[in-house]
């Protein structure tokens, strides 16, 4: 059944919940306690006064590592958001069977760095127009998402995706592909993942950007200028 679902690339989709595969219970792996980059701890509760964001922009590799760089950010963690299957693996997240992609958890102190500026740093890292896929990797794993944590994340994510979309236009670009979703359980993936660049500098980052700016601060929540 799955095989003749999804063999073909030209028919690639996420699966519906009763097509996923089963997951487990719990998770079959244990997070590091501490960022290897940052030095905070991976896993909640984080400290009063923090938010959480959740992106995804290809393979979260490259990904997690833009955002550490960040001032303002706290730490940062990879996982699997957007799917179905509880508490699923790499192999599982890859077989394209569980509906997820690969996300970056970002936690980060407003008062040093906006959830503007972070959206900036996600729309300019990749190309958010490609679908199911990033640069060579393809897959619905590999697909743009922001998956947002209160009504105020998600009306700075639509107004900032809508301002983006204009300026890509002008340079030449398609419609913005990207899911926008509320947040909901994230995964976090395989130790070996977390902060993977900084274990292995020269190992493979396969997300780039369109080169065109995001504006920030042009549109409003409201639609204002």
């Amino acid at each position: 059944m799955f095989s003749d679902i999804f063999s073909s690339r030209s028919r690639i989709r996420v699966p519906t919940a009763e097509e996923a595969l089963p997951g487990r219970d719990e998770p079959a792996f244990t997070l590091p306690e501490r960022h290897t980059v940052l030095g905070n701890p991976l896993a909640g509760p984080y400290p009063e006064g923090l938010e959480t964001a959740d992106f995804g922009l290809g393979c979260f590799w490259g990904a997690e590592r833009k955002f550490w760089q960040v001032p303002g950010v706290w730490t940062t963690l990879v996982g699997y958001q957007g799917g179905h299957t509880p508490n699923p693996t790499y192999e599982e997240v890859c077989s394209g069977l569980t509906g997820h992609t690969e996300a970056v958890r970002v936690v980060f102190d407003p008062r040093t760095v906006s959830y503007e500026q972070l959206l900036k740093v996600f729309w300019e890292s990749h190309d958010p127009t490609q679908g199911y896929r990033q640069g060579n990797d393809v897959g619905t794993q590999y697909r743009s998402a922001v998956y947002t944590h209160s009504a105020e994340q998600a009306a700075a994510a639509e107004a900032s995706r809508d301002a983006y979309q204009q300026v890509l236009a002008e340079s030449g670009y398609g419609e913005i592909t990207t899911e926008l979703a509320p947040a909901g359980p994230f995964h976090p993936a395989e130790a070996y993942h977390q902060q993977y660049l900084d274990k292995n500098p020269a190992g493979y980052c396969g997300i780039g950007g369109t080169g065109v700016s995001c504006p920030v601060g042009v549109a409003k929540a409201d639609g204002s200028a």
